[in-house]
């Protein structure tokens, strides 16, 4: 749902400038808010995965975030014209199809099943399933080398699923957040973390944490983030090329430090992405 500001000289054409707003957005998810003429966008993020998405107080803080403006920017939007709304991962697709929010920055992995209700633009990032362990563990290097240790991650996750299937001799202790998994971490508790590497950055760069975790560095998937959009936005290969320009002039590679840069960590050699293809 695309916002716009008027400033009306007079009373009596308020009328006529608001049934032009209404005549706007009959035009679906095709508007063209990168025009640079003033309009806005509303972007959806999550709310609470540090260093990715998260709102504290107004101001919403982490790697998406700072990618999302960087597009807006490159779209002709100014940050101060973003309006920014939770996207819970249950409903990112209904948030879109509904025209709740233009675009979804939201560690949003582009699957073919989603791809029958919405498009991406993208992947503006590859993403994969690490572990998160002690700073001066030198044993776990791998998924390989958990036979007999504790793994945590949240229940019924995907990541939680594939360690079980595939590395029988690890024991999984599931909490219902991820926030519960690096607490009982940091106490001993268990022994690694499993979720998508950057995730992991994310909790482990948390000012509480500081100089307490690592990522391993072994991913052992491949999650290609992307922007989500409605099937009959038009801007999606513009999007794309934003991304394209993000990487070339050093703009991601500043986004990825600034988030990440104070536990270390480095993305995987799939970085950077082949973007595009997933438009609609």
């Amino acid at each position: 749902m695309r916002s716009t500001t008027f400033r009306i000289a007079a009373l009596a054409s308020a009328a006529a400038f608001t049934l032009a707003a209404c005549g706007g957005d009959d035009d679906g998810g095709g508007g063209e808010a990168g025009s640079g003429d003033g309009e806005g966008l509303t972007v959806g993020i999550k709310y609470d995965q540090p260093g990715l998405g998260l709102m504290e107080g107004s101001d919403p803080t982490g790697f998406d975030v700072d990618v999302a403006k960087a597009v807006a920017d490159k779209l002709g939007v100014s940050e101060d014209d973003i309006t920014w709304q939770e996207a819970p991962t249950p409903q990112r697709e209904d948030l879109l199809v509904n025209e709740s929010v233009d675009m979804i920055f939201a560690t949003y992995s582009i699957t073919d099943e989603r791809k029958e209700r919405v498009q991406f633009s993208g992947p503006y990032f590859v993403a994969g399933q690490d572990l998160l362990v002690a700073a001066d563990d030198t044993e776990i290097t791998g998924p390989d080398t958990l036979e007999g240790k504790i793994l945590c991650s949240v229940a019924g996750s995907t990541p939680a699923e594939r360690v079980a299937e595939e590395y029988p001799g690890v024991q999984i202790q599931e909490f219902d957040t991820y926030s519960l998994c690096v607490e009982n971490l940091s106490s001993g508790q268990v022994d690694a973390l499993t979720t998508d590497d950057v995730i992991l950055a994310g909790y482990a760069a948390q000012s509480q944490w500081e100089g307490q975790f690592q990522v391993v560095g072994a991913p052992f998937s491949e999650e290609l983030y992307g922007v989500g959009l409605n099937q009959d936005d038009e801007r999606c290969e513009e999007i794309n090329t934003a991304l394209e320009e993000l990487y070339e002039d050093g703009t991601m590679d500043q986004i990825i430090e600034d988030n990440f840069g104070a536990v270390g960590y480095t993305p995987s050699d799939a970085n950077p992405p082949e973007i595009g293809g997933h438009c609609a």
